[in-house]
């Protein structure tokens, strides 16, 4: 019996035993998300020490959720992949995910704001597809923050792939996008839409980009259409 065990044979608490300490529900949705790599994780969860993400990863191998694989022709490095187990908890965080996008009153959630963690969000979810087939470079500014941590640069290949940012990459910038932190947290969250926030965001560059920007945006997988819907 593992310290601070329920005692209980019921299924739910052998459950909780193994996913309900603190970060791990958390570490398990940016996993499931496709997050392999130790830093990749890290940036899932910035506010979770390097320390006690490397325990929770212990944790959840010692439990078979995941397995740390060496990746060929990297020495030293290596990535967590979900097992068979683990992959059954994707049905458990989108139910997680939306019942707290459902109950969980919003002026909460956007208490809790961190410009790293959405860049990152967004960074995963953006759709390239209505994109033109080259590189192309969206800033985003936020002013109210710092001047060192105000400005994330999306970078997405022409073949797909999205980098995102936290310094200038020297990059040609099709689009800029001047806004608040809050605003676009709340439209990333499918709280508000880009329509509703005109007058608080500033668009300088592509118009199509900009025209274009709620179809390749990386909105939450938990804003719904019908979030999305009665917030038209």
């Amino acid at each position: 019996m593992t310290q601070g065990s329920y005692y209980q044979f019921c299924p739910v608490a052998m459950a909780s035993e193994v996913l309900c300490k603190r970060w791990t529900m958390v570490l398990v949705r940016e996993l499931v998300s496709g997050s392999t790599r130790f830093n990749d994780l890290k940036r899932g969860v910035p506010r979770m020490s390097p320390t006690l993400l490397s325990q929770r990863l212990k944790e959840l191998e010692a439990a078979g959720v995941v397995v740390r694989l060496p990746v060929p022709g990297e020495p030293g490095i290596s990535e967590y992949h979900l097992t068979p187990a683990g992959e059954d908890l994707l049905p458990v965080v989108k139910a997680l995910g939306v019942w707290g996008q459902r109950w969980v009153e919003s002026n909460l959630s956007l208490r809790n704001l961190d410009a790293s963690l959405l860049m990152w969000d967004m960074r995963r979810n953006l759709d390239p597809t209505p994109l033109p087939k080259r590189r192309v470079v969206v800033k985003f500014c936020y002013p109210e923050l710092p001047s060192t941590r105000r400005n994330f640069w999306l970078v997405v290949e022409s073949e797909g792939h999205v980098d995102l940012c936290a310094t200038d990459p020297g990059f040609d910038i099709d689009l800029y996008v001047t806004t608040d932190l809050r605003t676009m947290t709340a439209i990333w969250m499918g709280l508000d839409t880009i329509e509703q926030a005109r007058d608080r965001i500033a668009f300088d560059g592509s118009r199509q980009l900009a025209k274009s920007m709620r179809q390749w945006l990386g909105l939450s997988p938990f804003a719904s259409e019908e979030n999305l819907a009665a917030h038209a």
